[in-house]
């Protein structure tokens, strides 16, 4: 297990993104991944009340109305970490006091809880002062219903803007920051986000670990997969200045270890070794997913293996 930054918020260094739930997964598949997850050891389920309202039909907060229901349904909440994010459901956009404290106690009746473990702001919103954004976190931490604020999305400046506000007013600081980053998406979080995430201690939680699977080594041209919902954002790394090298370097670290690895264990490893990552976040459609990712929790890379990803992403 691991720490969020100065939280006690004590993680499996893995989390499960819950994306998929009511998605590509439907409720009972769901359920069957989240007890896959926990009894591999896991305990940190990330999710979001805009997900999945990209699907037509769906309204939003269907993953969280799955995970509220398993843990109702498992008796478990308390032996689990919920994360779930605000700002970009169909009926709660942005980070208004109004409808962020709407926006909570909607997520706190679909998850069917009293309180969320991690509440991030999902996107930044320049029409909502940060004073505003900032005050009304701090205020549902003070009524109990968040244990402690995470920010996600935002740019470096913004990131410290909250900072200073949250010290000039008294504000619960952010403890957890989620960027997109993985070995093809390095340039952006490194040269200016990691910096601030290390300067004010913020538990770097990774998403898009796996590049929409890109990483996991399922997509080698453009047509596989063809059909599968993640296949156009995963194929589009073939032709990225670094795809085909990375891709490379996992399939060499795999077959130095003699395959008992997966290309996808290696590449969340990579991440899990970065200075301030706490857990990487992954989603898995169906269980037989699920093992590579719990496989990346105790894998620790060799320090040539580390630097030959380095070489081969850092383009």
């Amino acid at each position: 297990m691991t720490v969020i930054g100065s939280s006690d918020l004590d993680v499996f260094p893995l989390g499960l993104g819950g994306n998929t739930f009511g998605w590509t997964s439907d409720k009972e598949t769901s359920f069957a991944v989240l007890d896959a997850y926990v009894a591999g050891g896991g305990n940190f389920i990330d999710t979001a009340d805009s997900y999945s309202a990209w699907v037509p039909g769906n309204a939003g907060g269907e993953s969280e109305t799955i995970i509220g229901e398993w843990t109702a349904t498992r008796r478990n909440r308390d032996s689990v970490i919920v994360a779930t994010k605000v700002d970009r459901h169909p009926q709660f956009r942005g980070l208004s006091r109004a409808n962020v404290l709407a926006a909570a106690d909607a997520s706190l009746s679909r998850l069917r809880t009293d309180r969320i473990d991690l509440y991030y702001a999902h996107y930044d919103d320049p029409d909502v002062p940060v004073v505003e954004a900032a005050g009304v976190f701090s205020e549902l931490r003070k009524a109990g219903k968040i244990r402690y604020v995470g920010l996600s999305n935002f740019t470096a400046p913004r990131l410290r803007e909250w900072f200073t506000v949250s010290a000039a007013e008294g504000f619960a600081p952010p403890v957890a920051l989620q960027p997109l980053y993985n070995l093809v998406e390095r340039a952006a979080y490194e040269t200016s986000i990691a910096p601030v995430a290390a300067e004010f201690g913020l538990g770097v939680l990774p998403y898009y670990a796996l590049a929409s699977g890109f990483l996991a080594g399922k997509y080698r041209s453009a047509a596989d997969h063809a059909g599968a919902a993640r296949q156009p954002g995963a194929t589009r790394y073939l032709t990225s200045p670094t795809g085909p090298a990375v891709l490379a370097a996992l399939d060499s670290i795999v077959a130095n270890r003699g395959g008992a690895v997966p290309p996808a264990s290696v590449a969340l490893a990579w991440l899990r070794s970065r200075p301030n990552v706490v857990a990487p976040l992954a989603s898995a459609r169906t269980v037989d997913q699920l093992p590579a990712l719990l496989a990346s929790a105790t894998l620790d890379l060799t320090a040539d293996e580390i630097e030959a990803l380095d070489k081969a992403s850092a383009a």
